[in-house]
């Protein structure tokens, strides 16, 4: 039987988690830290960042970087501003993502359309390409694109958001082919409904709203799906996790459910 990446290599490792100061990206920055993973964490809320460093710099070396992934200039000035020490990422979860409204097509608002296909596309591309040079030339490293269900199939009033995630889907079995000649692992995990800020955020603060779509059924938690992400992470090194559905037990699918 292979065996996972032993505690010791898992110490001498750089993760790169983007929308690491909430949500599945907080989430996985914490059990990484505990496994004593090196971490470089990004978003937009600095004061979040900082938290997020004093907390779990008491485990393992933290350095945080402030941007927004919708800006191409502010990513790639981000990543170029990185010491040496954490300079060569071994693992890039590119985890920034949002959903923006819940309507038809004909009633839906540019705005949230560019807001969803500007961060869950193009800001997915601009980490990528920031990072993924220096992979190529060490010919080693992991990039794990954090997908949906939503990924797989779309739903009524879904239109962007579904498309936004499909794109990411497509794009991860791209970079699985052109990273492939320089043994970089490339792959994607897919959850399904997960109680974290998005539904806040989908519905614009609405938290009523927010809170009916976790009514009777327990959704995924932000921790389960870290431990997936560390499990992704510590196979061996001839083994990659191409695409992985997680979802709650009472979801089979996206209109298919088991609620009280």
């Amino acid at each position: 039987m292979n065996a996972p990446e032993n505690k010791k290599s898992l110490t001498n490792k750089i993760a790169l988690i983007t929308g690491a100061t909430s949500g599945i990206g907080k989430a996985t920055a914490i059990l990484f830290a505990v496994e004593g993973i090196q971490l470089i964490l990004c978003g937009r809320r600095q004061d979040r960042l900082n938290g997020l460093k004093s907390e779990l710099g008491k485990q393992t070396k933290v350095h945080t970087l402030n941007f927004d992934v919708r800006d191409k200039d502010a990513v790639f000035d981000a990543v170029a501003s990185l010491p040496d020490e954490f300079a060569d990422i071994d693992i890039l979860i590119n985890n920034a993502g949002n959903a923006h409204g819940l309507d038809p097509i004909d009633e839906g608002n540019p705005d949230d359309w560019d807001a969803m296909v500007d961060i869950n596309v193009k800001g997915l591309l601009y980490v990528s390409k920031a990072v993924s040079p220096r992979m190529v030339k060490r010919k080693s490293g992991h990039i794990i694109n954090i997908g949906s269900t939503a990924s797989k199939e779309v739903y009524p009033k879904g239109n962007v958001y579904c498309a936004t995630k499909h794109a990411v889907d497509a794009l991860t079995i791209g970079m699985r082919m052109d990273l492939n000649p320089y043994g970089i692992k490339v792959g994607a995990v897919n959850p399904g409904a997960v109680e974290t800020e998005f539904s806040n955020v989908r519905f614009k603060g609405d938290d009523d709203r927010a809170d009916e779509v976790y009514d009777g059924f327990k959704p995924l938690l932000a921790e389960d799906v870290a431990e997936t992400l560390f499990f992704v992470v510590t196979r061996p090194p001839h083994v990659n996790i191409a695409d992985l559905v997680v979802t709650p037990t009472a979801q089979a699918s996206a209109m298919v459910w088991n609620k009280d």
